[in-house]
């Protein structure tokens, strides 16, 4: 479509099944130190469950101008299972970008989560149906239907790029986005370090833990 009225809807990338397994079940703060440290990862964005929930699938992403969802009920339409609807509302919280309604058509579709850089509304209705959604606010005040907005293009939600096709893993400390192609590398490092620090919280419960490493990188900053 032309995007001279403002709407741009380019062609889904497909999920790479082996890039999601790969990540599955890891958890997002580990994947982000192995990524780079301390500069990956979203801020802002608060998972709306209350009970724990976590997520890992396809990203699909949608850009809208704040308080309008034209262009998501159209990838409402698009959405194929495995796919995590990524949103970037411009970070605007007055009106909800969904709700309990579009919630079910994407869940009937296979979608495995919402993450909306935005508001949502019928937070109760998430919870009832376990359907994980990370959002930077609620909002009871519909929303306007009016456009412009685009679908299938790289987005920015709380200050982490997201690219159609990336691989979005979710839990109780936010969302991190891994482009498909470095998942597997991604997963194994996040692996190893995961059983590094089981075997460092083992160590702290027997008593054999040391924390030399502070006295040491201390006194390499002359203090």
């Amino acid at each position: 479509m032309s995007i001279l009225n403002g709407i741009h809807i380019q062609p889904r990338v497909s999920a790479n099944t082996a890039a999601i397994a790969a990540l599955r079940g890891l958890p997002t703060s580990v994947i982000g130190d192995v990524m780079g440290g301390r500069l990956v990862g979203t801020t802002a964005l608060r998972p709306v469950n209350r009970s724990l929930v976590s997520t890992c699938g396809n990203a699909f992403t949608v850009r809208v101008r704040s308080g309008d969802n034209l262009l998501i009920h159209k990838a409402l339409d698009m959405l194929e299972a495995g796919d995590v609807l990524v949103v970037d509302g411009e970070g605007d919280t007055t009106r909800a970008l969904v709700g309990e309604i579009m919630m079910t058509s994407a869940r009937v579709r296979g979608a495995v989560a919402f993450v909306m850089d935005g508001a949502i509304r019928d937070a109760d209705a998430f919870e009832q149906h376990q359907f994980p959604c990370w959002a930077r606010g609620i909002s009871l005040r519909g929303p306007y239907k009016e456009g412009p907005g685009s679908i299938n293009v790289s987005v920015t939600i709380g200050g982490m790029v997201v690219n159609p096709g990336d691989v979005i893993v979710g839990d109780g400390d936010g969302i991190i986005a891994v482009p498909s192609a470095l998942a597997v590398h991604v997963g194994a490092l996040a692996h190893a370090k995961v059983t590094h620090e089981q075997e460092t919280i083992k160590s702290i419960l027997d008593g054999t833990y040391s924390s030399a490493w502070v006295d040491a990188a201390l006194k390499q900053k002359d203090i």
